[in-house]
């Protein structure tokens, strides 16, 4: 585009979201940020990390292969995250709005804020990609899912142009009926019931809608979000005076898991659980939720 020249927002939306479609997101959309703004906490709003954004895009990746939910929980947690696809498409969406429009655009940080804590990140992520309307809130810890992809990782751009926002998903797909028929009968979902830490429970209407989530994230993160792990285990190495004990803190055959995890880059460096979206009829069964489902599809359409 010609420096000074008009820019149609519609436009460039459908070309935004067009580029992070091609680049191989499943679902994309620009959130409303006076929205986002009167939501997120004081800190974790879009103007404080750039108070040069006026919209916010989200895009959403797919999770698993069809594949990857049929094996050990044990071996999944090493490469069950699909994120760092999200995060390339967004950083280089970036680039696209800056080389087309030759306006400023950020790749929002999906990163923990190191003055908040370990577990509170610069920007709320599903946060973005609820308001643009590519994710519905599930019982299964907030966990956004899509009632056509299923369970996706997102990711987020903020940008000097001002884009016409989408909306908010109107129907929740979560739960399914088969979910509110087991929570009738067993006070769970499949989601409650699978979970290893126990750590989500809520309530269902009689319209079989959610009326109540609760997620106990304490539960959760101390199995799967085990940041303190390492400096926990030097702390106790170096307080020990038993040579035998020291070594092995530092070289049993647990710990060498974390030493073998840091040397390959493991996506799931310390630890990661997904038995919650394995037994989800939404994440596993939705139309298009892992790429044998969306080859399928195309075959269909194509005949």
């Amino acid at each position: 585009m010609a420096p000074g020249s008009e820019i149609d927002p519609q436009e460039a939306k459908e070309k935004i979201l067009g580029y992070c479609l091609r680049k191989g997101a499943l679902a994309a959309g620009v959130a409303d940020i006076d929205v986002i703004e009167r939501i997120a906490p004081e800190g974790h709003r879009p103007s404080d990390l750039w108070p040069r954004a006026r919209s916010i895009i989200a895009l959403g990746v797919g999770g698993q292969t069809q594949g990857a939910w049929s094996i050990p929980a044990r071996a999944m947690s090493y490469f069950g995250s699909t994120e760092t696809r999200a995060y390339t498409i967004a950083y280089g969406c970036a680039f696209f709005i800056e080389n087309t429009y030759g306006r400023r655009a950020i790749y929002c940080p999906p990163d923990m804020d190191p003055e908040a804590g370990p577990r509170t990140p610069f920007q709320s992520l599903k946060l973005h990609a609820e308001i643009a309307g590519i994710g519905a809130r599930s019982l299964a810890g907030d966990i956004l899912l899509h009632p056509e992809f299923g369970y996706m990782y997102f990711a987020s751009v903020f940008t000097e142009l001002e884009l016409p926002p989408d909306r908010p998903m109107e129907d929740n797909p979560c739960p399914t009926p088969s979910c509110v028929d087991l929570f009738r009968r067993s006070g769970q979902t499949p989601c409650m019931k699978f979970c290893p830490v126990q750590c989500l429970s809520g309530d269902i209407d009689e319209d079989g809608r959610q009326s109540e989530m609760r997620y106990d994230m304490a539960a959760c993160a101390e199995m799967t979000q085990q940041y303190e792990t390492l400096p926990d285990l030097f702390e106790a190495a170096i307080g020990s005076g038993d040579e035998g004990e020291r070594e092995d803190l530092l070289f049993g055959p647990d710990n060498k898991m974390l030493w073998y995890k840091m040397s390959v880059g493991s996506g799931g460096l310390l630890a990661q659980c997904f038995e919650c979206m394995r037994v989800c009829p939404i994440a596993t069964q939705a139309p298009m939720a892992d790429p044998i489902r969306r080859r399928n599809a195309r075959a269909a359409d194509s005949r």
